[in-house]
């Protein structure tokens, strides 16, 4: 009786960071990505977890060899700690031949806030400036506050780490700044404030946007899966906003499918020209975008034919979670044709 040959499935780890008893006690069923596990079983791909932590670095790279891809979900500044090692054994494995989503190097064209000066050009930049040292800041930013608040912001940082509004006062040498991660602003010197920001230099450049007045009516987030639109948030924010009325109508994020009426202009946009202009700009293979990334907007000023426009904010490639509810079957979809043209596919 002959045998029948099967193809094996095709393996990919889910990485997130987490402490020795997170790596002992999580399971499939347990984790916050039990939707993405299961939108790859129903595509035919076993899915592992894998988590990281600098201590068992080792035992982490040998269980990402043993795969065909890795899917990545860990912050750039997470409890005090940055991503140096787990960058460093990411290239690593990719090197050897595991297909690694977001790669190091893709996050660091595009997930940086430096991609905001990079693309300044595109429909969805702004005037934006960028400065590689303090004495560059000290000397620029003075002049580009007489035309408005300015919103700096550190080049690799989240949760509104870094982030801060500064504008000019009409009756005072000082400045007034608003810190996105607190409540009320503070009067300071020029020099208080660059001494605040010089750790920001020690590993990177500060991006200085103009901040956006329509910013109170809330930020649209763009969630991708490669370069197809896997859904929407919308949420009116505290961060940056001193109005106590303002503030008091923020909530919760909410998110709705790629169909959403209200957003089918942006996601055309994103589609069909932002981001291929995007991965033009920064040489990014278009099957290398990250299998999940978002696009935060604020709302521009309003066109002469009354839609919306929308200014840039961030994108995020390093750690999108939570994410709409269809976008695990968009993850899986990604996963799937990237593995196929490693010829690895299931």
């Amino acid at each position: 009786m002959g045998t029948e040959q099967h193809s094996p499935r095709s393996k990919v780890a889910i990485l997130s960071r987490g402490d020795a008893a997170a790596r002992r006690d999580t399971t499939i069923k347990n984790s916050r990505f039990v939707d993405v596990f299961e939108a790859l079983a129903a595509v035919g791909i076993e899915a592992r977890r894998a988590i990281y932590d600098e201590c068992f670095a080792d035992a982490v790279r040998e269980q990402l060899l043993a795969v065909d891809g890795v899917l990545v979900w860990v912050n750039p500044i997470q409890d005090g700690r940055n991503r140096a090692g787990l960058d460093a054994l990411l290239r690593d494995v990719a090197a050897q031949g595991v297909w690694v989503s977001a790669h190091p190097d893709v996050i660091l064209k595009m997930g940086t806030k430096e991609v905001l000066y990079r693309t300044r050009s595109m429909g969805w930049g702004s005037d934006t400036a960028l400065y590689q040292t303090a004495e560059a800041m000290h000397a620029e930013l003075p002049d580009r506050l007489t035309s408005g608040p300015r919103v700096i912001k550190r080049n690799r940082g989240n949760g509104g780490q870094g982030v801060w509004k500064v504008e000019k006062l009409s009756t005072s040498p000082k400045i007034r700044v608003l810190d996105a991660t607190k409540d009320a602003s503070e009067e300071l010197t020029l020099d208080d404030f660059l001494r605040r920001c010089a750790e920001y230099f020690e590993n990177g450049s500060v991006i200085d946007q103009p901040f956006q007045p329509r910013l109170s009516e809330g930020v649209v987030r763009c969630y991708m899966a490669g370069d197809r639109c896997a859904g929407f948030g919308h949420h009116k924010v505290k961060a940056l906003i001193e109005s106590p009325a303002a503030r008091s109508e923020a909530g919760p994020r909410l998110y709705t499918s790629n169909a959403d009426p209200r957003f089918q202009r942006l996601r055309r946009l994103m589609e069909d020209e932002w981001t291929p202009q995007l991965t033009s700009l920064l040489d990014i293979a278009r099957d290398d975008l990250p299998v999940i990334w978002d696009a935060d907007f604020m709302l521009g000023p309003v066109q002469a034919d009354g839609s919306d426009s929308y200014v840039l904010g961030e994108i995020n490639v390093s750690s999108v979670h939570p994410y709409p509810g269809e976008a695990p079957a968009e993850i899986a979809k990604r996963v799937a044709d990237r593995l196929q043209l490693q010829g690895r596919g299931v």
